[in-house]
């Protein structure tokens, strides 16, 4: 599973591409470690916090929620991010980051 709940936010890890052609959802990625990262292309290029807005813009759009819910709390600089999501109604959220998580559920991705 590529995010946690807690009691009041939801924590997502995210596994971003820059300088992508298009934005998008393109799977899931597991690391090593055999931790799950949602896939995110992005087109921006990682250079003075743009890439990490136009993240923040893409979920919030995808997940319905403002931008001001998401907090980036780790990997500002990395391709692997972990985003705080604390909003009002998480259940509607989680029921879309389960119907993702769902729909990449191979072993191919």
């Amino acid at each position: 599973m590529f995010y946690d709940k807690t009691f009041d936010s939801i924590i997502i890890r995210v596994r971003v591409t820059p300088n992508s052609s298009k934005c998008a959802l393109s799977g899931i990625f597991t690391d090593a470690n055999g931790l799950d990262y949602l896939k995110i292309n992005l087109t921006a290029v990682p250079e003075k916090g743009k890439a990490n807005q136009e993240l923040i813009k893409f979920l919030s759009k995808w997940l319905k929620q403002s931008k001001s819910a998401f907090t980036l709390i780790c990997g500002e600089t990395d391709r692997y991010k972990r985003l705080q999501l604390t909003a009002a109604d998480l259940s509607v959220t989680e029921q879309i980051l389960q119907q993702t998580e769902n729909a990449y559920d191979s072993p191919n991705h």
